[in-house]
């Protein structure tokens, strides 16, 4: 769980509350003195044979499905920056390093690497070793470790990143494993009992029960996941485990709280199966994900915009930019239209178009329905694709991973296009050296000590002929910086 408002992945409380809704409830129905006579013959009356048997099963749910679910820590290794105390110099682990770090007015302290360790969940796909988690619970680890609820543990390889989706594809070498069916597309509905299982603050195999409360969530700066919420307790160490339905199918992938103390509650949020699914299957084949892309800018529609553009209702995602060259443009499309429909799926808010262009191929053609200047029209689209994302796969050609410590690829056309580079590498893992230095995923390395890097060949000749100190030119989004490493 991560910490925002939002917690990538307190009961007395809940308890309270509901009875306090439920008194609201009879007395809004039955006045006070109905309520009083009543409520005592309802509360001690014992359930009926067929009220126990309408109960949802878990016991059988968690027999059936617990052996797949696993147990994943991390381990890292991350720069920190010393303090000098006004007590003198502090060790990096001391705890109290961090209280002077953050408030010690323009203290300074000594740079170091410090040991990092977390936990998390995930889930057997494969009998030979696939693991689903979340991409946050290993991002950062150079080593993985997944425990089985027979007590082996295995050190994991990761196999593939999504942040955008915040999914990752972990493989072990084991086979005849347990393994989660996954549900059906769209076979969630809202109020629907859900089982999460997972390890919270590092209780292994905790079960928690709850119900749909929302579906296709959209969350800040997560645009391409229409969010499962439920009311299932989700804490950290969550992250990356299964929801599941009666069926002992997985729904979703734990991934988020939203929490004002770092805790559970009472909403949490779940990548739905399909979602997770189509990258897994993209992570397997291709060690990237590619999405469309339409090129504009969106915002969501209001009563007072819907009336100012005669359109009866608010549905729709109105466009407010529109990229220049962008397969929008191409087709014609103008800030001001209202997007209604999507191959004739209705559009009811702007959050629903990113993650429903985002899941089709570059390259196919679509329909959208716009409003534009008092009536609808129909124009045909052919999506672009998405910038490749940060990603780390099994077979990434990797330039000298001993010294300077990348996992690299090539721009793709779109990329070099974008940053008007002719050469360059996109940066997909990072240790060693690398880390030590602050290289992140996704950032380009344009040059070594001024000398333009072509390829990955050539980028790997350069570092295994330099001597100990080089200076990287990188693109990190908008900006270009030179970053000096120390290689190993």
């Amino acid at each position: 769980m991560q910490a925002k408002t939002f917690k990538r992945s307190a009961a007395a409380l809940a308890v309270s509350l509901a009875v306090a809704a439920g008194a609201g409830y009879l007395s809004a129905r039955h006045g006070i003195a109905d309520v009083h006579a009543e409520s005592v013959p309802a509360v001690s009356a014992p359930a009926s044979p067929a009220a126990a048997m309408a109960m949802p099963d878990f016991e059988t749910i968690v027999a059936r499905s617990g052996p797949a679910v696993v147990n994943i820590s991390v381990e890292g290794l991350v720069k920190t920056r010393g303090i000098a105390s006004p007590f003198g110099q502090l060790d990096p682990n001391d705890p109290f390093s961090e209280f002077f770090r953050r408030f010690g007015p323009g203290l300074q302290m000594p740079g170091g690497e410090q040991v990092v360790r977390g936990q998390g969940s995930g889930f057997i796909v494969s009998p030979d070793g696939v693991i689903l988690t979340n991409a946050h619970v290993v991002a950062e680890a150079d080593t993985v470790t997944v425990k089985l609820t027979d007590k082996r543990e295995f050190t994991a390889k990761v196999l593939g990143i999504d942040k955008a989706t915040d999914l990752a594809v972990l493989k072990i070498d084991a086979d005849k494993l347990p393994t989660l069916p996954l549900a059906a597309p769209d076979s969630t509905r809202v109020g629907q009992w859900v089982v999460a299982i997972g390890s919270p603050f590092g209780f292994e195999n905790s079960v928690t029960a709850g119900i749909v409360s929302a579906k296709s969530r959209s969350l800040p700066d997560e645009g391409y996941v229409p969010f499962l919420q439920t009311d299932v307790a989700i804490n950290p160490g969550n992250s990356g485990g299964p929801l599941l339905n009666l069926k002992g199918e997985v729904v979703g992938i734990n991934s988020q709280i939203y929490s004002r103390s770092g805790g559970y509650q009472g909403v949490s949020f779940a990548i739905p199966i399909e979602v997770a699914n189509n990258v897994k299957d993209q992570l397997l084949a291709h060690g990237k994900v590619t999405r469309g892309r339409i090129g504009v800018g969106i915002q969501e529609m209001n009563q007072a915009l819907s009336e100012s553009f005669g359109l009866k209702s608010a549905n729709g995602a109105l466009i407010s930019q529109v990229q220049p060259g962008s397969p929008a443009e191409k087709a014609g499309l103008q800030p001001g239209d209202v997007i209604l429909k999507l191959n004739g799926e209705r559009i009811t808010n702007s959050n629903e178009l990113p993650p429903k262009v985002a899941a089709m191929a570059p390259g196919s053609k679509i329909t959208l329905q716009v409003w534009r200047k008092g009536e609808t029209r129909d124009i045909s689209v052919t999506l672009g694709a998405q910038a490749a994302e940060e990603v780390a796969s099994a077979d990434t050609p990797a330039a000298d991973h001993g010294r300077l410590g990348v996992a690299v690829r090539p721009l793709n056309a779109d990329e070099a296009a974008q940053l008007k580079a002719k050469g360059g590498v996109v940066v997909l893992q990072v240790a060693g050296a690398a880390k030590r230095a602050g290289i992140q995923p996704g950032d380009v390395v344009l040059a070594v000590n001024g000398q333009p890097v072509a390829d990955v060949a050539a980028l790997q000749r350069m570092i295994s002929g330099a001597d100990k100190h080089v200076a990287l030119l990188i693109q990190r989004q908008d900006a270009r910086l030179f970053v000096p490493v120390e290689l190993g």
